[in-house]
């Protein structure tokens, strides 16, 4: 082959004649050579290609290209060599069918090479039908590619065929669009071309898919709504039309739809009375157009003016439990007495309390004052009373004035079934006996109108919550409560406190005002005794935090202490931490110094001696050498048993700092001095006898001097690395 193509080589530049020659010469020898043949059909090509298609010589490399194919037919090259050679000819049945040859001929992996120039083909001249097959046909081999074929039926114009594909591909859940659309985009292009030409989609049912389509995408129910309307108007259904924007305008849930099917229904109303008017002025009138003409307007008005109405439809559909749109919707009947009274039944009915948006019980006020305004008022008793599902405390607002003595006593009298206050189950009329709000209505229309022994029996079945607050009962002490309380007091009750259904205790243990004496240490000890026995232990432990805020400085102490020891048996000594934490900062120096030793040792015994030690060098800052001999004495044994010589170094550095600190306080100094002299009660001026004319102030720096000076010379000798100023002993704190 190599010979054979440096011989041609040397040929390219003499006559055309001599190198087919060779070229015919070298593939007579080598009828195999693909390289033999697709360089000489090239050259073939060439030679053509400026000569015109019906030259004798196009038909000479035709057949060329078939001689070729007998050896070459699986090569794919050749083939898209010849059919595009074909093409530029111009001869449609040849090409095709060639094409044809190639597909069959080559194996199906090659057939994507075939495909784009064969379509190609078929779009390039008007041949409807054979493209149309020949898309059939390429779509069984690559259905993902349905999109083009759908394109190319909407520009020949063959609708029909068209909203077929797409519903197919609409309907097939594992397509996916090469042009990056989404399902809603396809079945909205359905709807689209469905919509628009009802008269060539025959195949399709219009109404059921874009019914369907109501149910699928329900995010878009007002494109959908609009373009069913929107086929029946094209198809000439006009009253068809206009029963789908009805029931749209009806059923849609968000003011969007509502809106965009709205618009549309206006803009139809208005586009057959402006085709009516423009048929009246070509044809001329007569007295039927002009009744037609009046319906027309007339039932465009009413839709204008129902816009409001129906609105207010579309929000109590998206919320049928908001009271203030109910409200709304009795304004838009005002001058309607027979809608008003529907729409009241409506909404006592519809609305649930539990779910209510707005006071429920405004409704069944707004409608028993609606009947007293009209003179009904034998009908607001049966107006009044709602159903056993509104809640007892919304059946007796406090701002309502039908309620009378008369209502108030029959609503507190005690129903032949008890039930309990919470009992959903239940009728109202069985559990309103237990509102707080009706006694409490009931006890201020007994103290307005009778007398106080009436209104305390009246308040006896009231509910222990409701009773501090109420003027006649003393806030104060406890015993004052005995009035109101003592129907509720068990007698079994543990600690001889009352045991209703609602929590008691915070009424008693609330934030006490300034100028008032604090809450006695035993209230809060019962109160988390009885979250303890009958409550949350976590409940107990909030109750004793409150209380080591609450109770007098002089009981701060002992309650800390039992905090710790309640807290430690129910959650474990570990809890305790920021209990010691916190009363180390709030407690005085010496129950705070009592606290650190607790904690420390605590700490000791959990194996945290780290944590230990820090707690010791914490309250060694407010413990004086001299006055809290213990607390150095039990950090030196501490030391002793878990430290180091290191340890017990900077235990007795810290020591002696403490000590030269408290010795430059003139306060402290002052103090030990006073103890020192026989005469405790004089002044500083009795420290030095004979020197009154002195400054008191003088003399007080002088002896200072002194004490210093001595428990200089006293103290032992320090190391150098230990030798330091006051200056650097670390701050109350910054052990921890």
């Amino acid at each position: 082959v190599k010979c054979w193509l440096r011989y041609v080589e040397a040929k390219q530049k003499g006559p055309r004649q001599g190198l087919n020659l060779v070229y015919e010469r070298a593939l007579k020898e080598l009828p195999g050579s693909y390289k033999l043949w697709y360089n000489y059909l090239k050259q073939r090509r060439k030679q053509v290609k400026h000569k015109c298609v019906s030259d004798p010589a196009y038909e000479e490399v035709n057949n060329c290209h078939e001689r070729a194919l007998v050896f070459m037919h699986k090569m794919p090259r050749i083939w898209l060599d010849y059919c595009q050679f074909l093409v530029e000819q111009g001869r449609v049945t040849r090409t095709r069918r060639t094409f044809d040859r190639a597909l069959r001929a080559l194996p199906i992996t090659q057939h994507h090479r075939v495909w784009p120039l064969y379509l190609q083909f078929v779009r390039r001249h008007p041949l409807p039908e054979t493209a149309v097959r020949v898309y059939r046909r390429y779509l069984k081999l690559s259905p993902e590619n349905a999109e083009e074929y759908i394109e190319y039926l909407r520009s020949i114009d063959r609708l029909d065929e068209a909203a077929v594909r797409l519903a197919v591909v609409v309907n097939d859940e594992r397509f996916v669009s090469k042009e990056g659309k989404s399902n809603y985009q396809l079945w909205h292009e359905l709807c689209d071309l469905i919509s628009q030409h009802p008269d060539k989609v025959k195949s399709l049912d219009a109404g059921a898919i874009i019914r369907g389509g109501l149910t699928r995408f329900t995010d878009q129910l007002g494109k959908l709504w609009c373009s069913l309307a929107d086929y029946y108007i094209r198809s000439g259904h006009f009253e068809k039309a206009r029963d789908v924007y009805e029931e749209a305008v009806q059923t849609v849930m968000t003011v969007r739809d509502f809106t965009q099917v709205f618009d549309s229904y206006a803009q139809f109303e208005e586009s057959v009375i402006a085709a009516k008017m423009e048929t009246v002025s070509e044809l001329g009138k007569e007295e039927e157009d002009d009744v037609e003409l009046e319906l027309r307007l007339a039932r465009f008005e009413q839709l204008i003016a129902r816009r409001p109405l129906l609105l207010n439809s579309v929000l109590l559909r998206q919320n049928p439990h908001n009271v203030h749109e109910w409200h709304k919707r009795v304004q838009l009947y005002q001058g309607r007495p027979g809608e008003i009274i529907n729409t009241y039944t409506e909404a006592v009915r519809t609305v649930d309390p539990f779910k209510a948006t707005g006071r429920p019980h405004g409704l069944w006020v707004a409608f028993a004052r609606f009947y007293e305004d009209n003179g009904q008022l034998e009908d607001v008793s049966g107006a009044r009373f709602p159903p056993h599902k509104v809640p007892p405390e919304s059946v007796a607002p406090p701002d309502c004035p039908l309620w009378g003595g008369e209502i108030l006593t029959k609503a507190t009298a005690l129903p032949a079934k008890r039930a309990e206050y919470f009992d959903s189950s239940e009728p109202v009329q069985n559990r309103v006996y237990k509102s707080l709000k009706v006694w409490s209505m009931l006890a201020d229309l007994e103290e307005s109108l009778g007398t106080f022994k009436v209104g305390s029996t009246r308040c006896r079945p009231h509910t222990p919550r409701g009773a501090p607050h109420h003027p006649w009962v003393s806030p104060g002490p406890l015993g004052s409560l005995t009035l109101l309380h003592a129907p509720w007091m068990a007698p079994s009750s543990p600690l001889g406190v009352p045991m209703p259904t609602e929590p008691l205790w915070p009424s008693w243990v609330l934030p006490v005002p300034l100028g008032c004496p604090p809450t006695p240490l035993a209230i809060y000890l019962l109160y988390a005794k009885l979250e303890e026995d009958f409550g949350l232990a976590r409940h107990a432990m909030a109750v004793y935090e409150r209380a080591t805020r609450a109770v007098l400085p002089a009981e701060q102490y002992d309650m800390f202490n039992i905090y710790i020891k309640r807290a430690a048996e129910i959650y474990g000594v570990t809890h305790t931490r920021p209990i010691y934490e916190k009363a180390i900062e709030v407690l005085a120096d010496e129950h705070a110094r009592e606290m650190c030793l607790r904690f420390a040792d605590m700490e000791c015994k959990l194996g945290e001696i780290d944590r230990a030690r820090a707690i010791y060098g914490y309250c060694s800052q407010i413990c004086d050498p001299r006055i809290t001999a213990t607390f150095w004495q039990t950090w030196k044994d501490f030391e002793i048993r878990h430290g180091n010589e290191d340890t017990i170094r900077e235990m007795l550095r810290i020591k002696r700092s403490v000590q030269a600190t408290y010795n430059t306080q003139v306060n402290f100094m002052a103090s030990q001095m006073l103890k020192v002299y026989s005469n405790a009660t004089g002044t500083v001026s009795d420290l030095a006898p004979g020197q009154s004319s002195l400054d008191d102030m003088k003399l007080l720096e002088q002896r200072a001097e002194q004490l210093a000076a001595e428990a200089q010379r006293d103290a032992p000798p320090r190391p150098k690395d230990h030798a330091r100023t006051p200056a650097h002993v670390a701050p109350r704190g910054a052990g921890t």
